[in-house]
Formats: structure tokens, sequence, C-alpha cells
């Protein structure tokens, strides 16, 4: 079965037959319906464009790796979490279409390309310094779910760990350890999540009574191992070292934990170190890494979930919180509880 065969059988031409399959507007309703139906008779399908047509649907969903300064596929942890989406959009019957941003920072229109892809829901990666277009792609018609990235359209939903849950451990877990004198390491000044999670760390610091010292508190350009080095440079540069620090990720207190051996002193004996997110590396360095697991494969599966249900008209929107769990190994001093 092929295109030309497919006219023969509508009697009408093959450009017609096309131009049905590419959604243009010049042909009458009556011969659209039959050349459809015919194409669904015979299950004549070269890429989908039949069933697109008929049923308004692609079963494609975009994925955005949102902001001037995003993860793509190198972050660990957004990847497991991908990963997990993609298998659960899959078993749900979708594929996924990634949008690139390069060529589109400042003038991109994701609202539009999602419209000429003719995808039937966006996810979107919370990234830095965000395009104005995706809010104006949030506040669309067009399904979306933001992981670890607040959405607040009608037809948009967003699932996070519990960041304030997050900070609030880990300043608990080194205030059991006798850690009075805490720093933290964040990302930069307009990630949403990096300042979540310190606020919700000075938040606990004062709720046990702590000092807080700001010049305890650092930041980099973004997660990544480097920013993390160049934060506890600047710290050790300034002297008077906390006794122990909160990582905002994991790479981050790698990159911490790689300038603070340079400069010949000890993880924990010198200082204690938590980091976020449970990468699969934290098992493997030295020391092991504690840290806040985010139950990334639950996240992934929230969220194909919550975006198929949004396609559907099954559900409003709305958000789904994961609670994290403290992951205790060597950097901060306990191995209490090792993993």
């Amino acid at each position: 079965m092929n295109i030309k065969m497919i006219a023969e059988m509508a009697g009408v031409s093959v450009s017609t037959v096309s131009k049905i399959m590419n959604n243009y507007s010049d042909v009458s309703e009556k011969t659209k319906q039959r050349v459809l139906e015919i194409i669904e008779q015979t299950g004549y399908s070269p890429s989908n464009s039949a069933k697109t047509l008929a049923t308004k649907k692609s079963n494609l969903i975009g994925v955005i790796f949102a902001g001037e300064l995003n993860v793509e596929f190198t972050h660990p942890f957004f990847v497991e979490v991908l990963n997990s989406f993609k298998k659960q959009m899959g078993v749900l019957g979708y594929d996924l279409i990634f949008f690139s941003n390069e060529k589109f920072i400042s003038s991109g229109d994701y609202f539009a390309r999602s419209v000429h892809f003719n995808v039937d829901g966006c996810v979107i990666i919370s990234g830095q310094k965000m395009e104005p277009t995706i809010r104006d792609l949030d506040m669309s018609s067009i399904p979306c779910i933001g992981v670890d990235l607040e959405l607040k359209g009608k037809k948009s939903g967003f699932v996070m760990s519990d960041n304030f849950q997050v900070s609030s451990k880990v300043v608990e877990h080194f205030y059991l350890l006798g850690y009075r004198e805490l720093g933290f390491i964040g990302s930069a000044a307009d990630s949403d999540i990096s300042n979540l999670r310190e606020s919700g760390y000075v938040k606990a610091i004062e709720s046990f009574g702590l000092t807080l010292n700001r010049r305890w508190f650092v930041h980099g350009d973004d997660f990544f191992e480097p920013s993390g080095y160049t934060a506890m440079q600047q710290l050790i540069q300034a002297g008077n070292l906390p006794k122990a620090i909160f990582a905002a990720s994991d790479l981050l207190a790698l990159g911490a934990i790689r300038a603070l051996k340079e400069h010949g002193l000890s993880v924990p004996e010198d200082i204690a170190i938590i980091g976020c997110d449970d990468i699969e590396a934290c098992k493997y360095t030295s020391p092991k890494l504690s840290t806040i697991r985010q139950n990334k494969e639950r996240l992934g599966i929230l969220a194909a979930h919550m975006l198929y249900d949004l396609i559907n008209n099954q559900s409003g929107g709305g958000s789904f919180v994961v609670e994290p769990v403290l992951i205790v190994r060597e950097s901060c001093g306990s191995q209490l509880n090792t993993q």
C-alpha cells in the first residue's frame, strides 16, 4: 500500500492525499473524510500523519530543557528523572521530541513550536535564566508538567522534592552530630531550587537557635562541580571556615571536596559536607558522600501520569511534592546507617 493506491481508491490525485495528510486547508471536508476513512481501513500510516489528523492527537510529548543555563543531558539527577519519565510515557503510548533552545534563547516561542510539531503536551526541566516564552507556554492551552519548576497555568502542574524538608534534614543531622557553625554552597542567585534549599536551610538553622553567619554562604554559577570548587576556594581564601557545609547539589559538594583536598584539608575531619540528589557517584567518591536522596524514579513516573491525565482531561493540574531521605555516608562525620 502506498499513497498512489490510496489516491486511486479515493478517486483523487496524489497531491490531494498529500495535502490531507499534511493538514492543508484547501481540501473539502467531504473529500478529507473519504480519504481518511480509506487510510484507516487499509492501515496505511507512513508517518502517523493520518492518525494525527483523524484523532487530533500526535502521541508526541515535547521535552524542554528550560533556561539559558540548562542541565541538558549532563546532570545525573535530571537524566534519571527523564529516563523514568520516558519509560512511563512509552507504556502510556507516547514518544518524546526534544526541543533545542541554543538558537532560540532570546526569541524562541515554545508555544508556536509546540503547535508546529502538534505535541500533545510538554515536560519542562528546570534551568536558570528562564526564557519568558516558558511562562507563555505554561499559560497556554497545551498541557505542561514542570520538573523542579513550579508551573501555574490552568493546563499545567509540577513535581518536585520538598526542598524545605531537604534542608531541615541536613540541619537536624548536623546539629545531632554536634556541628554548630554551618555554611552553604548554592547555585546562582536566580536559581529557584537553590533559593528554596537555602531559605529552608536558614529557617532550620534559626529554629535550632544557632547563629547564622552569612559569610559562610557562597554561590556558584550553576549546580556543577566546577562551581562547587570555585565556591569553596572563595571560602578558603576568606579564612575562618565553618565546621559543616550543605551543598545544594552533589556535584557542588564534590567540587568543594576537591578544593579542600588541594589545600590539605580533610573531609569530614576538618569540614563535614552533605550534598543533595544522591547521584550514583556518591557511593564511589573518597570519602563517600552523605546526601539527600530524591526519589528520581518516582518523580519521573508522577510527571508522566500527571501529564497523561492533563492531556486526556482527567485532571486539572496540581502538584506533587516528594519527601526526601537523608543518606548517611562518610563525608558528614557519621557512618551510622551507611549506604
